[in-house]
């Protein structure tokens, strides 16, 4: 089966409920006794505010058939990579299949056809639903996609589906993957780029930077493993009216000085330079893009990046928009805080980040821009990265203090750090819906 990439998030720990737990511990299992082998299957991966999760397997049936149960079924799974030796509980066990529908190949539900989808359970720290692996070994560093192999057996028919032909990545699927920009200096970054579908002579672009284990070059990694993908979803686009969306990729991280090394802002980093000049030549090749509309963000990693090209070219940008920013208030000069307080800028941070800490981030940096006059900056700040969906405990289940993009993917950022609501023209509004006001024309 083949590899196709790097993810980002590390996986915390649940309590699943007791039904889940005992499924998900049992091995896989070969082909039974008796059972026809052979059978070809799609899955689904989709993004979570944890990462990516296979959600659905799409089974190529031999008949048309007009009904299906999830009963009848019982899928296995076996995980593995060439970076590590993954424990036993994350290398092999059973899926729980909660739903079965009788559906067309891309799993779109029909009243018969010749293809039966199967619903299956994913939760933030249940492993054996991920196809991607957070590893830090001597080879590999970040997230990786694993060998994710399925037997789906058929226990009335007798029938076993143990072969993958497809992957539907709703979303993901909407991007160009295909990017790739070769710099001056011989440095290569991959890309993900998105062209909206409107009427509007101009539109929007923009760019996200992903966090530091998403590095490579893939782009599915980038748009699975803070969940970037949303950008171009129905529900944000709408916001923008129809928006352009690029997801750059650099090999190591965006803070790696020249030494490979993390720099905070005390020093340069080996990647501002190449990935400036591969939004320069994106926006010229698509003259779409309204450029007085670009608004550049990104998460840790990529929040120092982002706040490292506000600095740099102040003047390019209409907005920004950082989560966990990992720039230090330390290394920023009093001139460096002036030259971006004219800029509109939303910060989403939890207190409770203990990668990049508040106190060294983003509260000092957001006293001096507004002691420097900035009248447009806000932060969302908040307790803890919760549960959005309700589904895992809601405001009583906390995630990764780190991982404040989870606001600000879904778009859930309505407040400022006092609590008040931000508003635009007197309206209250949410962080796209205040990016999307903003222009440098203004």
């Amino acid at each position: 089966m083949r590899k196709v990439g790097r993810f980002s998030q590390l996986v915390m720990t649940m309590a699943l409920p007791a039904c889940l737990l005992v499924a998900g511990q049992s091995a896989a299992q070969d082909t039974p006794p008796g059972h026809r082998a052979g059978g070809e299957y799609s899955i689904v991966v989709e993004g979570y505010d944890w990462g990516a999760g296979v959600s659905k397997v799409i089974l190529s049936k031999d008949e048309t058939v007009s009904s299906a149960s999830a009963g009848d079924y019982t899928v296995s799974v076996k995980r593995q990579t060439d970076c590590m030796e993954l424990p036993p509980e994350q290398a092999a066990g059973e899926r729980i299949v909660i739903h079965a529908y009788v559906s067309d190949s891309m799993g779109r539900t029909r009243p018969e056809g010749t293809h039966v989808t199967l619903v299956l359970a994913v939760a933030p720290t249940w492993i054996l639903g991920n196809p991607i692996q957070y590893v830090r070994s001597e080879t590999c560093r970040g997230n990786v996609w694993v060998d994710y192999d399925l037997t789906v057996t058929d226990t009335v028919r007798n029938r076993v589906w143990d072969t993958e032909i497809g992957r539907i990545m709703p979303l993901v699927d909407r991007f160009d993957l295909s990017g790739r920009y070769v710099h001056d200096t011989g440095m290569t970054l991959s890309y993900a780029s998105f062209a909206p579908e409107t009427s509007n002579e101009k539109s929007p672009l923009l760019i996200w930077l992903h966090g530091g284990g998403e590095g490579g070059t893939d782009p599915t990694i980038p748009l699975l493993g803070n969940r970037a993908a949303n950008y171009a979803s129905d529900e944000i686009q709408a916001v923008f009216n129809g928006a352009y969306v690029l997801v750059p990729q650099c090999p190591g991280a965006w803070m790696h000085n020249a030494q490979g090394v993390m720099t905070h802002g005390q020093e340069d980093d080996i990647y501002n330079v190449a990935l400036m000049a591969l939004i320069r030549e994106y926006v010229a090749a698509h003259p779409g893009i309204d450029t007085d509309r670009i608004y550049v963000g990104g998460c840790s990693n990529g929040g120092y990046m982002s706040l490292k090209l506000l600095l740099l070219h102040p003047d390019y940008f209409a907005a920004g928009f950082i989560s966990s920013l990992a720039y230090q208030s330390q290394y920023l000069s009093d001139e460096q805080i002036r030259s971006i307080a004219h800029l509109p800028i939303w910060f989403v941070q939890s207190a409770d980040d203990q990668t990049t800490r508040p106190e060294e981030t983003i509260l000092p940096v957001l006293e001096r821009l507004k002691a420097a006059g900035a009248r447009d900056v806000h932060a969302s700040y908040y307790d803890h990265v919760v549960d959005i969906t309700g589904l895992f405990g809601g405001d009583d289940y906390h995630y990764n203090g780190h991982w404040s993009w989870v606001y600000l993917h879904a778009n859930k950022c309505r407040r400022d750090i006092d609590g008040s609501l931000v508003r635009v023209d007197g309206r209250p509004v949410t962080i796209m819906e205040w990016m999307a006001a903003k222009s440098r024309a203004e």
